[in-house]
């Protein structure tokens, strides 16, 4: 009978098994082989799952990480039926496909998953882990209003606007909770690895993915900060040195012809990058395609919604889903809810983080230089919950020149976005490091 250590990867907001399958790729030819390997060793197999897919990421942390834990028992059943025993099991999860396995962790252990089965590495790429935080720009104004109204569930859980619990705290609150059976579950994988965009996501910011209360990144050209990177893993930090005299060398105005020569093209979907004469075609029409799609987007964004609203009707009308973990939750949540939340009335100093690679902070360090957070009280106390779990450690991965770096990180698209394969040194740094 051979042993599986099980695998299972998890895309994130509007995605689909593809986005993954770079990694899914780098796993398999670097943890895949079985040829050399021991006898005793377990044999990797790796599940993408796919059953949350597209729309299906609008219905909310707790829906989707319902329907990837049932992928999963029925998947170890399938190996069961051909002879063979999953014995390990790890989870790596990509943007919300991270909160989603913090859920479907819970949800296991709650099965008694792990009485036979043993917890390996649990993973996240550029996972909003204390949602979405509130930064002082307009756009983050406007994505703040707008997210929880055109991303249905999903989009009210990752601004923490949701009133998941029965005394109103939102989910990211109570995954990050530790007297929680998601927190508790956590506890039970002995490698946890966050894998944060140290700059440039401006879809996931840093302090988000890293589990982090400030960003000695943000200012990163001013404020001094010294940078050593993985010889062997481009692009992935190794240690970094925060300076006590920032940088504050006025930079030389460009001329008119320079600064002309610099400007950078806006960013175009493929199907509309063209090379010369034709893109100038394309951006002497941008001033009529450019609020044309983003009125698609709306109109796109908002039936999605719609429909996902109606999903959700169905699923809590459906009496074969009372005992669903959320549920479940919600009894524990009405019962003893009160007393937590009066232990939580002060949540103290935020710890600093957590980290796997050295850092040189001085306690000079002009904060005139960070860009300021706009943090929530219960973003606060996941920070301080989840920064004292011993085993975490944290990997941040720079890649500078690039207008959002969120795709990148995971190698999302490389077929249509070239530049995305530079995210392949994370993802070998990833899988070097995974125990099988």
């Amino acid at each position: 009978m051979a042993n599986i250590h099980l695998l299972v990867l998890v895309h994130g907001m509007w995605g689909n098994p593809g986005h993954l399958a770079h990694m899914d790729k780098i796993i398999r030819e670097v943890k895949g082989n079985t040829e050399n390997a021991a006898a005793d060793e377990p044999e990797l197999a790796v599940l993408v799952a796919q059953t949350n897919r597209d729309e299906s990421t609008y219905d909310g942390i707790d829906w989707g990480g319902e329907r990837v834990a049932q992928e999963i028992l029925e998947e170890v059943k399938k190996y069961e039926e051909k002879g063979s025993n999953v014995t390990r099991f790890s989870i790596m999860g990509y943007s919300l496909g991270g909160l989603l396995a913090r859920y479907v962790i819970g949800i296991l252990h709650q099965n008694k998953f792990f009485d036979k089965v043993t917890p390996v590495n649990f993973n996240t790429v550029a996972t909003p882990h204390i949602g979405i935080p509130r930064f002082p720009s307009t756009f983050s104004a406007i994505a703040s209003y707008l997210g929880p109204k055109l991303l249905s569930r999903t989009g009210e859980q990752f601004f923490c606007v949701d009133k998941w619990s029965p005394k109103g705290r939102p989910i990211v609150e109570v995954l990050a909770d530790p007297d929680r059976i998601f927190y508790q579950a956590l506890l039970l994988f002995p490698n946890i690895t966050v894998y944060a965009n140290a700059i440039n996501d401006l879809t996931v910011p840093y302090v988000t993915a890293a589990i982090d209360s400030s960003d000695v990144f943000s200012e990163y050209e001013n404020n001094g900060i010294e940078i050593e990177f993985h010889d062997q893993y481009k692009h992935v930090i190794k240690s970094y040195t925060v300076s006590s005299s920032p940088l504050r060398t006025a930079k030389e105005q460009p001329g008119f012809f320079t600064s002309m020569k610099n400007i950078r093209p806006p960013p175009l979907p493929p199907v509309l990058q063209r090379s010369f004469p034709l893109n100038i075609v394309v951006y002497a029409l941008l001033p009529i395609l450019f609020p044309t799609f983003i009125s698609l987007a709306l109109v796109r964004l908002s039936i999605s919604s719609r429909h996902s609203k109606s999903r959700l009707k169905l699923l809590e009308a459906d009496e074969s889903n009372k005992e669903k973990l959320i549920h479940i939750i919600a009894k524990l949540e009405s019962e003893i809810e009160g007393v937590v939340m009066d232990i939580y009335e002060n949540p103290g100093h935020t710890p600093s983080s957590s980290s796997s690679i050295p850092v040189k902070e001085s306690t000079n360090f002009s904060q005139e230089l960070v860009v300021e957070t706009l943090f929530t009280p219960v973003q606060l106390r996941c920070i301080d919950n989840l920064n004292k779990i011993p085993q975490l450690k944290k990997e941040r991965a720079f890649f500078a020149d690039v207008r959002n770096s969120h795709a990148m990180i995971v190698c999302r698209d490389v077929k249509n976005f070239q530049f995305h394969v530079a995210g392949e040194a994370v993802l070998r740094h990833w899988a070097d490091h995974f125990e099988l």
